[in-house]
């Protein structure tokens, strides 16, 4: 009975080229499918914690939209009651007042949208269009 000859020291045995890189393409492929398993689950609990947070986020502004309302109707009453005054006159100053803050955000808002967004992008997309137009007769300025 002829014994077998042991195998050497390398993964893929005494194989050739051929068998050498199947090996490795398979213990590649081996090593990407075990990350992207591990990437899978761990996106999955991503998601979950992000949910988590969002929903931790939305009741806290529900619950400080509340606090701002219930705090707003008792300066109302509180004031009314200081100055003698009937509360639906207090309640509707308090209106106007937020509306007054709401139209200087709206316009505020408005002037900050005038100004061009990524203005130092633009410009050097403009110098590059300058330079492409001109491509043959100067060289590209330093910037």
């Amino acid at each position: 009975m002829a014994e077998e000859p042991a195998r050497s020291q390398n993964p893929a045995g005494r194989a050739g080229l051929l068998d050498t890189v199947l090996a490795l393409a398979s213990a590649l492929a081996g090593f990407f499918e075990n990350r992207f398993a591990l990437i899978a689950r761990d996106s999955k609990i991503a998601l979950v914690q992000l949910l988590v947070l969002l929903a931790f986020f939305g009741a806290a502004v529900l619950f400080g939209a509340f606090g701002y309302v219930f705090l707003l109707l008792s300066a109302i009453f509180g004031i009314a009651h200081l100055l003698r005054v009937s509360w639906l006159w207090t309640a509707l100053a308090a209106a106007i007042l937020h509306f007054i803050i709401a139209l200087v955000c709206v316009l505020l808002a408005r002037e900050r949208l005038r100004s061009p967004l990524f203005r130092a992008t633009a410009s050097e997309l403009n110098k590059d269009r300058e330079w492409l137009k001109n491509l043959g007769r100067t060289t590209r300025p330093n910037s």
